[in-house]
């Protein structure tokens, strides 16, 4: 059996993902600061990934005991939007830290048991990575930076056989902007689906061998958001 390490595992875009890699059977650890309950091949990991050293104690936990480890999933990731002066410095901090600096650090932790593994590495950024993201700056930053090292990781690691993807999906029906001013239109066609990314995840999971599958772009056919109703 294979085994995945997969981060933001507890809700959202993460569970979709969970629920994938285990009817992929896939034995699965997920970490999380919210508290999980385990179930068949679902290890649940109680991490906050801001505390580095807790996080390398963590990995290196699961490695011991785990020679398998094969596929890293980074899919933890938080946004704060608005004019970038108005930003809080900690919210800025914290962007950068959890969309980038945490998927730098797994992936040097895990990269020689991936590369002994013939593994994988996938990673969900945003379209905004992608464009020019006003209101949205500093999250745009963080997850253009993720994507380039992803772009520049796959070039220096493809010829140990590891595998690194991208996922970049626009708006997504989920929890991941229930402390933002705007949300998603309700519109069949105006948002994707938690469960579209899993599909992206799936797919580039059983992918032809020799098939590398670099980076993946998630759009609804429109492009429509709402902004959200004072509190009174």
């Amino acid at each position: 059996m294979k085994t995945a390490i997969l981060t933001g595992s507890s809700k959202g875009i993460g569970q979709a993902l969970l629920k994938r890699l285990l009817s992929l059977d896939y034995k699965v650890y997920g970490l999380s600061r919210t508290p999980q309950v385990s179930r068949e091949n679902f290890i649940p990991v109680e991490c906050n990934l801001l505390d580095t050293n807790k996080l390398v104690e963590t990995i290196k936990s699961i490695e011991k005991n785990e020679p398998n480890i094969n596929l890293l999933v980074n899919n933890a990731g938080v946004g704060f939007f608005g004019p970038h002066e108005e930003i809080n410095v900690g919210n800025i901090q914290t962007m950068l830290r959890t969309n980038l600096e945490v998927p730098l650090i797994l992936s040097h932790l895990l990269l020689r048991i991936l590369k002994k593994n013939k593994g994988m590495i996938i990673s969900v950024s945003s379209v905004t990575a992608k464009k020019i993201s006003t209101h949205g700056c500093a999250y745009a930053a963080s997850k253009a930076g993720l994507t380039h090292f992803h772009t520049s990781l796959f070039e220096e690691v493809r010829k140990t056989g590891v595998k690194v993807t991208t996922i970049h999906p626009d708006m997504t029906k989920s929890n991941f902007y229930d402390n933002s001013n705007f949300t998603y239109e309700d519109e069949e066609d105006a948002v994707l689906l938690e469960e579209q990314i899993a599909d992206a995840l799936e797919y580039v999971l059983t992918a032809s061998e020799n098939l590398v599958i670099n980076e993946i772009t998630l759009r609804p056919q429109k492009n429509k958001i709402k902004r959200k109703n004072p509190k009174k």
